[in-house]
């Protein structure tokens, strides 16, 4: 039942959110409450061990809460918090045009991964290397060393030009990889197009959720930070629904690849029109700029106490473009940095990839022979999580959605096994195996798909917060590329069920780890969370 071929289709979270779609040996691996939480957290404290990483946050006097967000465009918040019956809350409406737009760059994510899943065979007929696995693969993994390379430089560019800026110059690599490998004629072009395509959405990856979870209110910082993961979604989505058509015309991969461009332009023009960061235009001393931000987006009675916030931060900690990547070495940052770059090992390491190569081979054998079906239908089931996710992170936190959503992984994945090696009949166990893996994928949507790119940002200081996305991100790819060469691997020399169940005791371990190391965020402002560190430093340093 269980064999091993020369084609795949892995899907891959990101963090910010990462999900991804390929073919061939798979080199690829593609959000606590709505109610108010008070900033005057009176001197509580968390004690996470083993590293007892502290967090204590005090306030000397009571800010207004988060929730009181004055509408700009005068959309009446008819009931608030404190229980009035009736009405709906928009307090999130000023800022979700800015946070949409920006999550373009995950549909451009979803697409350019998802739009080589069918193609890929075409594409190697007409350019020459027809039957050649790995070249066939090579175009496939240059795409993650041009991600790797796009995640570790853009800490420095959003330092310099902030996220506004970088996300339109990013754009470009995006337009002229996805022209170049629609116009290829041979190898060298395709993976010329390919590399282009990777090193914009490897910046992409680490933009996004900092520019959302810096711009967003923070009441619903998680839930429009949850966007990122909807638009990988769509984008995947939308490029398997139109690659069904490269099944029986050759040549459809062309006019997939020219398509690919479109998004590009419409991000490139549209950011010209959203807002820059009110923490980067006080981090560069434009503080009258920053000010027409908050009131526009969080409402006026924001500003005050949020400059108040701004302000504390940067006298701690100076202005970001003077952050060095030897501060990521240093109290508090380096453990912020280590938990991001465990994140990621984890998140990949718990078998994304295997299931979702598995999962396409189960499909057929119940009948499903397009592999483009499949994993249209693959990636149906990871929107649905999605979505549910973005509507559960900001009522249950961070912590408790990634701890359950391991939970969940490691529950559907000791299923895969029991349908896999238990002697059972072949329907039943082909059953149990589609079940298993669509739990599996519908539980890493609801958390460790989403969460794992959304917490980091809120995590960071406001100094080292583009370097530490960069370089967990680039641990990111770094574990995505060796799961990708080294699972089908493994599978022949000890076989699916022992692999599986090593993934199961990974996600056991990630839940463990989550539950010691993750601080729940929700509710919270970004200067509150990243004040909370400073007792720790300046007792240390005493």
């Amino acid at each position: 039942m269980w064999t091993a071929k020369a084609t795949t289709v892995s899907l891959l979270h990101q963090s910010p959110p990462f999900l991804t779609i390929t073919t061939v040996p798979s080199f690829i691996k593609s959000f606590n409450s709505l109610y108010p939480v008070s900033s005057s957290l009176a001197s509580s404290s968390i004690h996470l061990s083993p590293i007892k990483l502290q967090y204590s946050i005090s306030s000397s006097k009571k800010h207004h809460s988060p929730s009181r967000i004055q509408n700009p465009v005068k959309a009446k918040k008819v009931a608030d918090d404190d229980g009035d019956d009736g009405g709906v809350d928009l307090g999130w409406l000023p800022a979700f045009p800015h946070v949409l737009l920006a999550s373009m760059s995950n549909f451009l994510f979803g697409y350019h991964i998802g739009v080589m899943n069918g193609p890929i065979v075409s594409i190697a007929h007409e350019l020459g290397f027809e039957g050649n696995s790995l070249l066939e693969g090579l175009v496939v993994s240059i795409f993650i060393a041009g991600a790797f390379i796009g995640s570790i430089s853009s800490g420095s560019l959003v330092d310099k030009l902030g996220c506004r800026r970088t996300l339109q110059f990013d754009t470009i690599p995006l337009i002229l990889g996805a022209i170049i490998s629609a116009q290829a004629h041979s190898l060298d072009e395709i993976l010329l197009g390919r590399f282009l395509v990777g090193l914009g959405i490897g910046v992409n990856t680490v933009l996004v959720p900092i520019y959302i979870s810096e711009i967003a209110p923070t009441r619903y910082r998680g839930s429009l930070g949850s966007l990122c993961q909807i638009g990988t979604c769509l984008g995947i989505i939308t490029s398997l629904s139109l690659g069904i058509a490269s099944e029986n015309d050759p040549h459809w991969w062309r006019t997939l690849l020219y398509i690919a461009s479109a998004p590009g332009f419409i991000l490139a023009l549209g950011m010209q029109f959203t807002v820059d960061s009110p923490r980067w235009l006080c981090k560069v001393g434009r503080w009258d700029a920053a000010k027409n931000v908050i009131s526009n987006l969080w409402g006026e009675v924001e500003v005050k106490k949020s400059i108040e916030e701004f302000k504390s931060v940067i006298n701690n900690n100076g202005s970001d473009s003077e952050a060095s990547w030897l501060e990521l070495l240093r109290e508090p940052h380096s453990r912020v940095a280590l938990i991001g770059g465990a994140l990621f090992v984890l998140q990949q390491f718990a078998g994304i990839n295997g299931v979702l190569y598995f999962s396409s081979l189960t499909f057929k054998d119940v009948g499903i022979e397009s592999g483009g079906l499949a994993s249209l239908y693959i990636g149906l089931t990871n929107f649905a999580g999605a979505v549910l996710a973005l509507n559960l992170v900001d009522k249950h936190g961070r912590q408790k959605l990634l701890i359950g959503s391991y939970l969940g992984m490691a529950s559907s994945m000791y299923l895969l096994v029991y349908g896999i090696s238990s002697p059972l009949d072949e329907q039943l166990s082909q059953s149990l195996s589609i079940v298993g893996s669509l739990l599996y994928i519908f539980n890493f949507a609801i958390g460790a798909g989403p969460i794992t790119g959304l917490v980091l940002p809120e995590l960071s200081s406001n100094r080292t917060r583009g370097k530490i996305m960069s370089f967990s991100l680039s641990v990111h790819w770094v574990c995505n590329f060796m799961v990708g060469l080294f699972f089908l691997e493994l599978v022949d020399r000890f076989g699916v069920a022992p692999i599986y169940a090593s993934f199961g005791g990974v996600s056991l371990l990630s839940a463990v780890f989550c539950y010691y190391f993750i601080v729940e965020t929700r509710g919270r402002s970004l200067e509150e969370i990243e004040l909370s560190l400073k007792p720790i430093i300046r007792t240390k340093n005493k």
